[in-house]
C-alpha cells in the first residue's frame, strides 16, 4: 500500500512539474503571430509555472507575447541556438544578435547562441550587435 501511494505521488509530481515540449516543425502554429513554425534556427518556447506550453517561430514573438501575456509566472524561456537547429537552450544564458545580415523569420534580424563565442564570431562577419538576455527586453520594451 505504501509503496502504490509512492508511486501514484511520484507520478503525479512529475505530471506537474513544468517542462519542455519538443517543437514538431511545419506543424506546430506560433502562439502570438499564429504562422507554421518551420524554421529550427529561430524557434522558442515559453512554459507557464502551471506547465502549459507556448510555441513560437521566433524569440521576438515570445517576447512580444511575454509582453501581452496575464499570466507573468514563466518556469522556463527557451529558444533555439541559431548553430545547432532545434537545440532549445535556457533564454536567459543565451547571447543574441541583432543584424540585418541574419534575417529571422518576423524580421527582427535576431538569433541566439548558446556560446558567447560563436555570437561574437557571427558579429564579427555579419555585423550587428549582441545583447544579453536582459538587455534584449530592454530592447524591445524601448522598441515599444
Amino acid at each position: 500500500m505504501k509503496k502504490s501511494l509512492l508511486v501514484l505521488f511520484t507520478v503525479l509530481l512529475q505530471a506537474c512539474s513544468p517542462s519542455l515540449k519538443p517543437i514538431n516543425y511545419g506543424i506546430d502554429k506560433c502562439d502570438f503571430c499564429r504562422m507554421t513554425i518551420v524554421d529550427p534556427q529561430f524557434a522558442a518556447e515559453l512554459v507557464t509555472d502551471k506547465g502549459k506550453v507556448y510555441k513560437f517561430d521566433a524569440v521576438e514573438c515570445m517576447i512580444q507575447y511575454r509582453k501581452s501575456a496575464t499570466e507573468q509566472h514563466f518556469a522556463l524561456l527557451l529558444v533555439n541556438d541559431y548553430l545547432q537547429e532545434g537545440t532549445l537552450q535556457a533564454a536567459e544564458a543565451c547571447t543574441y544578435l541583432i543584424s540585418p545580415r541574419l534575417p529571422s523569420p518576423m524580421g527582427a534580424n535576431l538569433s541566439a547562441f548558446s556560446d558567447p563565442g560563436s555570437a561574437e564570431e557571427y558579429r564579427q562577419q555579419k555585423d550587428g550587435t549582441l545583447y544579453s538576455w536582459e538587455a534584449l527586453l530592454a530592447h524591445f520594451d524601448e522598441k515599444r
